[in-house]
């Protein structure tokens, strides 16, 4: 760790021009590596030489669906490097490996990311909302690395009103410095703390802000937090296999993660966008000798924001995955997101539906499952089906389904919106 504390602070002093120069030796030095060291890689370019970056190919999650151990750089064994697995919230999981100085890197940056806010990863304590195994043994790893890295966590697999109000028990009782996990988690929280009309920094004195991440933050759900937590929502994007990818500065500003990595913004034809402009995120880790992440689609769509230097790079919009655009009976295709927002803006007006989802589940039919204390009125539901109609086409047909608690992944994840029809 000692090792990347320096190399990171050595990266965060250069100047923009020598920080220019750094990342186009940078890029050039890992694809070069890879070609030299690594088969799997050298095979997917086809060439044993670097000739140009645009002409590298574009990788995705298909290109890691086989062994690790086939995917390795020279010298790099399972038992010597860095393993873990991905969420699989993409459709795609896979396992993949990062070099012990990667991954220490990765951390030396997500603590200069906290710092920003005030938070010390080994003195401040973290109230944790995350996902957990059920099984005996991962179930006691997680309790035992919570415990040696100052985080109390609360499971959310159970976010009834009862479960919320030990939740709020513990922030009396407890020091925490800042929260940390899910969005939806949090944002149920946050609903609770406001039909309870209590501002957690009035309970939780200490509390400096709120870290959320995993899952979209929408701009009401922000200023929700904010006004019952009673201290700065940060928002995080990251990916387990690259890094940190970009982290909300205290400007406001969605702040790309420049120092290990490099962001591109692609079209469907690989070419690279202007600042400013939809397309692909596509990411290439800078510093991971032991797996090739090189020109690597995420599944995410973004824009750059104009204003953007390669050392300030600004993620102006996260627009939502890949996968999750929905293919419309007029042939158009539209962010399953869009649902939701237009969705969102109805339903949540009086405080009523705690959450909910939307499942694409034939070309022109649509299920939304709802959380809520009373059933939607004939009333809402048609102004939802008004709306749509107006944002995206007419003749869509809706089905209103109340739950008492909503699926979640494995992981404790709330995917909005899902699209159960095959695409072309």
């Amino acid at each position: 760790m000692k090792e990347a504390h320096t190399e990171l602070e050595k990266i965060l002093s250069l100047s923009e021009k020598d920080f220019e120069d750094s990342v186009s030796r940078k890029k050039k030095e890992i694809v070069e590596y890879h070609l030299k060291n690594n088969k799997s890689y050298q095979d997917f370019v086809g060439e044993s030489t670097f000739v140009s970056w645009n002409q590298l190919p574009i990788m995705t999650k298909k290109e890691f669906q086989k062994p690790l151990v086939e995917r390795l750089s020279k010298g790099f064994t399972p038992k010597n490097v860095y393993v873990n697995k991905t969420s699989g919230s993409s459709g795609d999981p896979f396992i993949f490996a990062k070099d012990k100085f990667s991954h220490a890197l990765t951390w030396a940056n997500i603590i200069n990311r906290f710092g920003w806010f005030g938070i010390d990863f080994n003195t401040s304590l973290q109230a944790r909302f995350y996902g957990i195994p059920l099984d005996f043994i991962g179930n006691k790893k997680e309790r035992l690395k919570d415990l040696l890295s100052n985080r109390y966590r609360f499971t959310i697999f159970d976010l009834s009103d009862a479960v919320l109000e030990k939740v709020l028990q513990k922030f009396k009782q407890k020091k925490f410095d800042y929260i940390n996990g899910y969005t939806s988690s949090i944002v149920l929280f946050a609903k609770f703390l406001q039909k309870k009309n209590i501002i957690l920094k009035s309970v939780c004195p200490t509390l400096k802000c709120c870290m959320v991440t995993s899952e979209m933050l929408f701009d009401d759900d922000k200023i929700l937090l904010e006004k019952q937590f009673g201290v700065p929502v940060v928002n995080e994007y990251g990916a387990s296999e690259l890094d940190l990818i970009a982290f909300q500065n205290p400007q406001d500003e969605w702040q790309i993660n420049s120092e290990t990595l490099f962001v591109e913004i692609l079209d469907d034809n690989n070419n690279v966008l202007p600042n400013g402009k939809e397309g692909r995120i596509v990411i290439t880790s800078l510093y991971n000798k032991a797996h090739p992440f090189i020109r690597y689609d995420i599944g995410d769509i973004g824009v750059l924001d104009e204003k953007s230097t390669v050392k300030k790079t600004i993620l102006k919009r996260l627009i939502g995955r890949t996968n999750d655009i929905a293919v419309l009976p007029s042939g158009k295709k539209s962010p399953g997101l869009t649902f939701y927002y237009v969705t969102k803006s109805i339903i949540e007006d009086d405080g009523n539906v705690k959450e909910f989802v939307i499942k694409q589940t034939k070309i022109d039919t649509f299920d939304i499952e709802y959380v809520s204390e009373l059933e939607l009125t004939e009333n809402q539901i048609q102004n939802i089906e008004k709306a749509i109609t107006t944002y995206l086409e007419s003749g869509l047909t809706f089905s209103f389904t109340r739950k008492e608690k909503l699926e979640r992944s494995k992981s404790g994840k709330l995917k909005q919106f899902v699209s159960l029809v095959n695409k072309i």
